[in-house]
């Protein structure tokens, strides 16, 4: 996410920059405060961004650290007229009050010249302390030590506002609102952009988008989910209200205006015309365990008939293969997003049997990151991004990587089938093991 949001603000990772997987500390080299600022209006991953003064293994290194720090740099915040106050984080361990008092008197070599206000200051400062992951073995003293200035913080409260329990219309595969973020975040969505879910269902990826200023639309296959009919999925209630619908969703955090449309469509079947083209493409495609994937046939195909009624408004619907659902997605991605327009989307995955290798490739989308949401000690999904660094042509309609080279796709026993049979079953299976 991080990287996605620097990448959006015109800022790059340097090589000077320390990266430590097993620590909530992460240490960036920003060019301005004000793309730090920035930066924070976007996250929900990040708590909060500090102006580095010092750091340390001990805290004789953070000392000394500070003492090197440029005066001129400090002086515009220690202004006699200036308020500030001293606030302390530890990682992994509690510090009583007399501790930290300790820790904060131990500055005084500091020069703040200004007035101490616990309330309202006008700058703050932090000493962070790292003591580890490992809450079954804490050290006495710290593994790193950390001060600053606080610049701002993230956007974490936007879990809590915009969580799924509180929202009008919901299904059994919502998107968490944490999650729905990051996406959008991944996506590098931003005000103006036109934003698009081929797997829409009640358009909770929408809403994030839209929060950052895209304009949104989707498609469905079930028009019972598109319309707002049928069954409810919320507890305690029978049946879908009259205003239960995704535009319903936008209104209610005051996002109707970026609202385009939502269609009813095949997602496998062409239904846009050429130069047609989305900034983004944000979905999370169905897996064929709480929401069945299907697709309209043809009476040649092994199909089920249905007449249409409210339950099935699809004439004759076929089985739609997770692995054509993939493949389909990035084919329809690589020939309608704009030149370096992004597509974010889920990919469920067997552990045991996970290799790189299985992640859908397309010639004219670039692997961006692969990121892992564990779900069971042998099931996750990862979360797919991909950016489109090629213009789209006629010879890339039908292309998947294998051993590096890209090949044409040969229906049913291709590589593709090969590494996606079974997973769908062997998920649906430990859900059900876990339900019992």
């Amino acid at each position: 996410e991080i990287t996605s949001l620097l990448s959006l603000y015109g800022g790059q990772f340097s090589g000077e920059q320390e990266i430590r997987v097993n620590s909530p500390f992460w240490i960036l080299s920003i060019p301005s405060e004000e793309m730090a600022r920035g930066l924070m209006k976007r996250t929900v991953c990040a708590k909060s961004i500090f102006e580095l003064w010092g750091h340390g293994r001990s805290a004789g290194e953070l000392y000394a650290c500070l003492k090197n720090y440029p005066v001129d740099k400090m002086l515009p915040y220690l202004q006699s007229d200036s308020t500030y106050k001293v606030h302390i984080h530890t990682f992994n361990k509690t510090l009583t009050q007399a501790q930290k008092i300790k820790k904060i008197d131990a500055l005084e070599f500091l020069p703040f010249k200004g007035r101490v206000n616990l309330k309202n200051p006008e700058h703050i400062f932090w000493i962070l302390e790292d003591y580890g992951m490992d809450p079954n073995n804490v050290p006495e003293e710290p593994f790193h030590l950390y001060f600053g200035r606080w610049i701002a913080d993230g956007q974490r409260e936007l879990i809590e506002s915009y969580s799924v329990k509180k929202r009008h219309f919901i299904g059994n595969t919502s998107m968490d609102a944490c999650l729905s973020f990051i996406m959008a975040n991944h996506g590098r969505v931003k005000p103006n952009d036109v934003v698009y879910d081929p797997f829409v269902g009640t358009g909770g990826l929408l809403i994030s988008s839209a929060h950052f200023g895209a304009y949104v639309c989707g498609a469905d296959i079930d028009y019972n989910t598109i319309h707002g009919l049928g069954k409810a999925s919320r507890k305690n209630q029978k049946w879908r209200g009259p205003d239960e619908n995704i535009r319903a969703n936008l209104r209610q955090y005051g996002l109707e205006k970026y609202y385009l449309d939502a269609l009813v469509s095949d997602s496998s079947r062409p239904i846009w015309r050429k130069g047609m083209l989305f900034d983004a493409i944000i979905t999370d495609p169905p897996y064929g365990i709480r929401e069945a994937t299907r697709r309209t046939g043809s009476q040649k195909e092994t199909v089920k008939s249905a007449e249409r009624s409210t339950d099935n408004h699809i004439f004759v619907s076929s089985s739609y293969h997770l692995s054509d659902i993939f493949f389909d997605l990035l084919k329809f991605a690589a020939e309608y997003l704009v030149m370096g327009g992004r597509l974010v989307y889920w990919l469920p995955i067997y552990r045991p049997e996970y290799t790189e290798e299985i992640i859908p490739r397309h010639p004219c989308l670039k692997l961006i990151s692969n990121c892992e949401q564990m779900l069971s000690s042998h099931t996750s999904r990862r979360l797919i991004t991909m950016e489109k660094v090629k213009e789209f042509k006629d010879q890339d309609q039908h292309s998947y990587l294998l051993d590096g080279q890209y090949m044409p796709y040969r229906g049913h026993n291709s590589f593709r089938e090969k590494y996606f049979s079974g997973v769908t079953k062997r998920i649906a299976k430990e859900e059900k093991d876990n339900q019992k």
